[in-house]
């Protein structure tokens, strides 16, 4: 058994997908990315409102529900874009070819 965060995987399924370990380890990347995000975005978005609330007043309720929601938007495109990159890795391992780009006109 091989030991992959806190799961364990087979041996045989280790042994056919070699780049298991990378893959999650650049997933556990992404995440924790996205976390930091989320933190950082929140903070500052509501840090700017606080001075933005010098000038109009309003409850501080309102405050932080527009700061976690940008910082939840912020969070979820660095995690998108994070783990888009960690499944081309994946399928670069599985495969020996980097995916087809889907967003150039041929």
């Amino acid at each position: 058994m091989v030991t992959l965060g806190l799961s364990r995987v087979d041996d045989a399924v280790a042994a056919k997908h070699p780049g298991l370990g990378e893959y999650a380890a650049c997933q556990s990347n992404a995440f924790l990315k996205g976390i930091l995000t989320f933190v950082t975005g929140t903070g500052a978005a509501l840090g700017l409102q606080m001075l933005l609330h010098r000038k109009r007043p309003y409850p501080l309720q309102w405050s932080v529900l527009v700061a976690m929601v940008s910082g939840s938007l912020a969070s979820y495109g660095v995690t998108r874009v994070e783990t888009q990159k960690c499944n081309n890795l994946w399928l670069f391992l599985e495969t020996g070819q980097l995916p087809k780009d889907t967003d150039t006109p041929r």
